[in-house]
């Protein structure tokens, strides 16, 4: 089901990816809140920088949350590179490999590393699409396959509203936030 839902979303973003003209940018910094199928939220902020016109960029994240059962604290964060492949003006092909670490209280922390492959596109001036299939393992972690879909609205070129989720065999990652695209 969760498989069939990502290649439906795929599918969707090609053909209205070629009504917009403007530039995605890997640019940002973004706060926002987290939730994980309600036993856990808080929240979390990450950023983007992209090496001039080369397609590279780098990225991380770090996020603060509490579970709902015994108000347990875990600190995730990410460190990682990407590149963009413009396939046309306002659609990319994404890679993107990262470390992970998240640390819960009590219980010790784990390292992994997630690799990732996906589109990310332009529907208008204002509105743009993210749809990414991730793979996620580590000596700490187990391996899992994870789809993650995302847009965001833009309010103008700098600010817009992000929504996202990432959805695992465990559970559903929930974020929405503001961006500050640059």
């Amino acid at each position: 089901m969760k498989r069939s839902l990502i290649a439906l979303s795929l599918a969707a973003l090609l053909p209205l990816a070629a009504q917009a003209d403007d530039k995605l940018s890997y640019t940002y910094v973004e706060g926002g809140y987290i939730n994980i199928d309600n036993d856990a939220d808080g929240f979390g902020v990450r950023g983007s920088f992209e090496f001039g016109n080369s397609g590279f960029y780098g990225f991380g994240a770090y996020s603060w949350l509490e579970t709902d059962v015994g108000s347990t604290d875990i600190d995730a964060s990410e460190l990682g590179f990407g590149y963009a492949h413009g396939l046309t003006d306002n659609l990319d092909l994404i890679g993107e490999a990262a470390w992970q670490n998240v640390d819960v209280d009590g219980a010790g922390s784990a390292d992994g590393y997630r690799a990732s492959v996906g589109l990310r596109g332009s529907f208008t001036e204002n509105f743009e699409g993210l749809i990414k299939a991730n793979y996620v393992d580590g000596d700490d972690i187990d391996s899992d396959f994870t789809g993650t879909i995302g847009a965001q609205y833009k309010f103008n070129k700098t600010w817009g509203i992000t929504g996202e989720v990432e959805f695992a065999d465990n559970a559903e990652t929930y974020l929405v936030g503001l961006r500050a695209s640059f």
